[in-house]
């Protein structure tokens, strides 16, 4: 027991550093100026959107698999999920260090959409990145009740975030400013 919540309590304080420093990132950063001369930046976003995308069907198909009792194939499946959010984790940070947010120009009712799913996507990343490392630890640590218990909680929070990590690429960059106008 004492190692379980040693476990939690590790990945919960790696979490919050990592929060802490993705809102020092985001919000009180000065900027550098170098975003524009580094042509590579303009394609990050492009790359995040494909990482969740990416880690989404990892998940989906992890927890189809070891619903069939495919614990190998599942390991290997959340493992790459895993790895992807983790991709995505480093290739977000390069992005808004270098380049920085991205304003959304839409008007009309798809603006108020577009921060519902903004502000619901960022709320819940924080939320279940301490709950993806806990499960990790514990499958890892051969502790498959409580892995079980808390993977059922962080699979349809994960998916969430890598699906709306998807919409928010997609409202920002390839819908017309103008939908939904009213």
């Amino acid at each position: 027991m004492k190692n379980t919540l040693f476990t939690v309590v590790s990945m919960i304080a790696i979490s919050v550093l990592a929060i802490i420093f993705l809102v020092w990132l985001i919000y009180f950063k000065e900027g550098n100026g170098y975003g524009s001369q580094l042509p590579f930046t303009e394609h990050l976003s492009l790359v995040n959107a494909i990482l969740n995308f990416l880690s989404a069907v990892c998940v989906i198909i992890g927890i189809v698999l070891i619903k069939n009792r495919r614990r190998e194939s599942h390991q290997k499946l959340m493992c790459g999920a895993f790895a992807f959010s983790m991709l995505f984790l480093i290739s977000y940070v390069v992005y808004h260090h270098f380049h920085g947010d991205t304003p959304f120009s839409g008007t009309g009712l798809m603006r108020p959409i577009y921060f519902f799913v903004l502000i619901s996507h960022i709320g819940l990343s924080a939320v279940v990145l301490p709950m993806v490392l806990v499960t990790f630890a514990f499958a890892f640590s051969s502790k498959y009740t409580l892995h079980r218990k808390i993977a059922s909680l962080t699979f349809p929070l994960w998916l969430y975030v890598s699906v709306t990590g998807v919409i928010v690429y997609l409202m920002l960059n390839h819908l017309p400013t103008n939908i939904l106008n009213g």
